[in-house]
């Protein structure tokens, strides 16, 4: 996405909060493991446990949507206008390699603000919860982006 949108009415955006994306499973590979772990200059974990740096992309993916997605639903004006505020990553049990786990994802909050510098913005919460074959809760992401306004 490249072009400008007009900046969407707040109730829009106050209207995503609840949005869910179909789910499903995901299984992380040793090679996927090995590759995400290399990548951060650790060995591997023992046990064929997984690197949390997984829960980057994992979630996204195993949920059945994508960052292209995530941008459309808050009408990004751009690729460019969206702003991270934070990734909070909760592991509950380790995860592990050729294990798969199903997950959910939801939008939880969607508000309009205005930044000290007289900037519009809008704030969209995405949760992203990974789950074990017998349904007990393995990790929650909580992804916060600021979709800013008017840069265009």
């Amino acid at each position: 996405m490249t072009a400008s949108r007009p900046i969407p009415p707040e109730a829009e955006i106050a209207g995503i909060v609840g949005h869910t994306f179909p789910g499903g499973t995901y299984t992380v590979e040793h090679w996927e493991n090995f590759l995400l772990t290399e990548c951060t200059g650790a060995d591997l974990l023992p046990g064929g446990m997984v690197h949390p740096v997984v829960l980057f992309h994992m979630p996204i993916l195993g949920s059945k949507t994508t960052i292209g997605e995530m941008f459309a639903l808050g009408q990004a004006e751009s690729d460019f206008s969206i702003g991270i505020e934070s990734y909070d990553w909760e592991m509950f049990v380790p995860l592990k390699e050729d294990v798969p786990y199903n997950i959910s994802g939801k939008i939880i909050s969607a508000s309009r603000h205005t930044s000290r510098n007289d900037r519009l913005y809008d704030r969209i919460q995405f949760q992203f919860e990974v789950a074990q074959a017998d349904g007990t809760l393995a990790a929650r992401t909580t992804i916060t982006w600021h979709y800013r306004r008017g840069l265009l």
